[in-house]
């Protein structure tokens, strides 16, 4: 049986070019304090997968071999796997660039407090999810509660630098219920502002 298409290589003729791995995510587990509708790992507090020690420090073996120069660390709520601060850590001593996918209301659970000051010492890039700027839509997504421990999280963080300092880098994720794409970016930072 022969063919009439041409091969893939004629299709591309400059060939195919992959440029450098910039980033490394990590998923810390799907142990989370929160059980949001919108998760796409249906995460939440009944969860018990969690990376293990063993894992993380083959991560951390993987990075150090490589020229990677960030590490984005998600979960789950990844400051609940009790190796996260380990991981942060152990990137910045390689010199690594740390992202940190937080729900922002984990620093108030039992034992959490710490974390605002941790971020800062290590200059961790915070990206929040706050799944809106209306406090009955988060309530409605996350729980009662939910939208105000958010707004006393990110003042803590504000406070600290983050938002305001230039190495503190805090980005807000909109998430959005339902089939639909979020507005414009220019139009919900309008919004959120």
């Amino acid at each position: 049986m022969t063919s009439d298409m041409e091969p893939f290589e004629q299709k591309i003729p400059s060939g195919l070019n992959r440029r450098a791995i910039d980033t490394l995510q990590v998923n810390m587990g799907r142990y989370c304090n929160q059980a949001c509708i919108h998760c796409h790992v249906e995460s939440g507090p009944t969860r018990t997968e969690m990376m293990s020690r063993e894992t993380v420090d083959a991560v951390l073996g993987f990075f150090a071999s490589s020229k990677i120069p960030t590490v984005d660390i998600t979960g789950g709520a990844p400051e609940l796997n009790p190796n996260f601060d380990h991981l942060v850590e152990s990137a910045v001593g390689l010199g690594r660039h740390v992202m940190d996918r937080c729900n922002l209301t984990v620093i108030f659970e039992p034992g959490k407090n710490y974390l605002p000051k941790f971020f800062q010492r290590h200059r961790v890039e915070l990206v929040c999810s706050l799944p809106c700027y209306s406090e009955e839509n988060v309530d409605r997504q996350r729980g009662k509660g939910t939208f105000d421990l958010s707004i006393r999280a990110l003042q803590m963080l504000n406070e600290l630098g983050y938002g305001r300092n230039e190495s503190l880098l805090l980005n807000l994720v909109y998430n959005p219920v339902g089939p639909h794409l979020p507005p414009l970016q220019q139009q919900l930072e309008d919004d959120y502002k």
